[in-house]
């Protein structure tokens, strides 16, 4: 971008964020990409990413208090909150004339944006996913993270990072159904070796194009097309990538039964499914 889309305040105890841009942390948080969005009191969230733990509470229009220092937000958050892109002047490049559906969930979803989250975190999350709730998703993710994440003390409080491949990998089935996994349990663990003994390399996959990316995630035990865009999408990035699950069927065959432009809204079709996605679920009826 040209511009800068925050502002960033030093105070006492953490930073003051003036986002001049499209933001929303409870559209964010109930979005469905990710999973580790706590809700705290005051309307604020704990977010857990990469090992740090963030409070976020907004203020004022626009305003955010974090519990980070100004170097923190620079080197991790900001880049995590995708805040160097303009998501306003994506929502602009829909004609409400041509396009009044997409035109009214982009309008309903404003504050949405895709996070930068952790590609190992988010291949194994999205296996988690497969046929479940978002807080039953929650709740296994806590659970596994709390069996084999590294512990982060908050004064009396502790956190749990995601777990990293090795004691991942090095859980049993047992253990890992514990975590309410049921028959998933055996694709994370299958899924979780494959990273551990270097079968499988994500950092191989950041520099592939998204065709090599999918079909390289297509090979892992589990893991059906849906589940791979949504890793491309949430994990690596790839805004082009274009998750269809129950909802998006069906939004594209009330919507668009000529089919869905995606060379019109080429590179940020995953942009647009995160309207989609969040407004059909808000909104069922409309599918009928």
């Amino acid at each position: 971008m040209s511009r800068e889309l925050v502002t960033v305040t030093e105070l006492c105890g953490g930073i003051s964020l003036q986002i001049l841009d499209d933001f929303s942390l409870s559209g964010i948080a109930n979005s469905g990409q990710c999973f580790r969005f706590k809700a705290l009191r005051d309307g604020g969230y704990r977010v857990i990413h990469e090992g740090r733990v963030l409070d976020m509470f907004q203020t004022g229009q626009g305003e955010y208090h974090l519990n980070c220092s100004k170097e923190q937000f620079k080197e991790i958050w900001h880049s995590y909150f995708d805040l160097g892109e303009c998501y306003r002047e994506l929502r602009e490049r829909i004609d409400p004339c041509e396009d009044a559906f997409l035109y009214r969930a982009a309008e309903s979803g404003r504050g949405i944006r895709i996070l930068g989250q952790n590609p190992w975190e988010m291949l194994i999350s999205f296996i988690i996913s497969q046929n479940r709730n978002i807080p039953a998703i929650c709740t296994s993710i806590e659970m596994l993270a709390r069996m084999a994440g590294k512990p982060i003390q908050l004064g009396d409080d502790c956190e749990h990072a995601f777990p990293e491949p090795e004691p991942l990998a090095a859980l049993t089935e047992s253990e890992l159904r514990a975590c309410k996994l049921g028959y998933r349990a055996e694709y994370v663990s299958r899924a979780a070796k494959e990273v551990a003994e270097g079968k499988l390399d994500l950092t191989t996959l950041a520099r592939a194009s998204d065709e090599a990316a999918m079909e390289r995630l297509l090979e892992v035990h589990g893991i059906g097309k849906k589940v791979a865009s949504c890793i491309l999408l949430f994990g690596y990035h790839r805004l082009n990538t274009f998750p269809i699950d129950v909802w998006i069927r069906r939004t594209l065959e009330k919507w668009y039964p000529d089919g869905y432009p995606f060379e019109r809204y080429a590179p940020y079709n995953g942009v647009y499914q995160q309207y989609m996605f969040a407004y059909s679920r808000e909104n069922s009826d409309d599918l009928a």
